[in-house]
């Protein structure tokens, strides 16, 4: 039976992801912060170093686990959002780099804000990383998992976009006021929104485990970004709600600082998976109209 390790599975992403793995046979075993409470769960600190033990003898190790990056960035957010994500992510890999058993490949959460804000460029894995907090962050981020490449485990980063699920993230969030006819585009419209629907993350995280061709930065987004005024208008239509209220741009900055707002909402990012198109995968959503209307129409 092929074992799994999975942090961050409490999150949207991880329960999905681990909920796909139980009915294919496999083990599946969380990281969890505080006290383990069974067999399935092991204990871990993403801020301290761990027993290269605890995380022998796995086939696989996905790792999504950090800090939510929505809400205003004070000093000590910032610093919560880098230091989960960077330093948990050395220790893991530092840890499974020494183990008597490695797994055969380490998939790592990173994110599309890595590029930062690039207007109508187009983007792929191949692009330079962007100038700001976010891609600091994600650049670093990245960079923490490469102890356990240089110890021979294929490491992949999964550069993920903006993950459409009714039960969390940006459009959980945006839902309430869209359907109560309040909704619009945010700022000036004109961003580029890379987007993904929640079934095709699952989809390629089981697609980048099993391909061994696949290794470094692999974009998780669906081939056609919009802009978020036709964003805004499709999600509108789906609903069957006018979207006539544009929320400003100082409003966004009163409501998650000047920072967050510019660099989370406001930031332009045209994504292309050009990695997994050219590795074969096949995406269940293309099309925005359909991703929506399967998760909310």
């Amino acid at each position: 039976m092929e074992r799994v390790l999975v942090s961050g599975a409490s999150g949207p992403i991880g329960t999905a992801l681990t909920g796909s793995f139980e009915p294919q046979g496999r083990e599946v075993v969380r990281l969890v912060r505080g006290s383990s409470q069974n067999a399935g769960q092991i204990s871990w600190d993403p801020l301290a170093p761990m027993p290269p033990a605890a995380v022998s003898g796995f086939d696989a190790v996905v790792h999504l686990a950090g800090e939510s990056v929505v809400g205003r960035w004070t000093d000590e957010k910032k610093t919560a959002i880098r230091e989960s994500r960077v330093l948990g992510t050395r220790h893991l890999a530092e840890a499974l780099a020494a183990t008597a058993s490695k797994p055969r490949v380490l998939v790592c959460a990173s994110a599309v804000g890595f590029y930062g804000n690039r207007g109508d460029d187009v983007m792929t894995e191949e692009s330079p990383s962007g100038q700001g907090f976010l891609p600091e962050v994600c650049r670093s981020w990245e960079e923490a998992s490469q102890v356990a490449a240089e110890a021979g485990i294929r490491t992949v980063n999964i550069r993920i976009g903006l993950v459409l699920s009714p039960k969390g993230g940006a459009l959980g969030n945006m839902l309430t006021p869209f359907k109560l006819g309040l909704g619009g585009r945010i700022g000036s419209g004109r961003q580029w929104w890379s987007w993904i629907h929640l079934d095709d993350i699952i989809g390629a995280i089981h697609h980048v485990m099993h391909t061994e061709s696949l290794s470094g930065p692999v974009n998780l987004v669906a081939p056609n970004p919009v802009r978020n005024a036709e964003f805004t208008e499709v999600l509108a239509s789906v609903l069957r709600r006018p979207a006539f209220f544009p929320v400003p741009e100082f409003a966004l900055r009163l409501a998650f600082g000047r920072m967050a707002a510019r660099e989370l909402l406001l930031a332009s990012q045209r994504v292309q998976p050009a990695k997994l198109i050219a590795s074969g995968y096949g995406f269940r959503f293309n099309a925005l109209r359909a991703a929506l209307e399967n998760l909310v129409g």
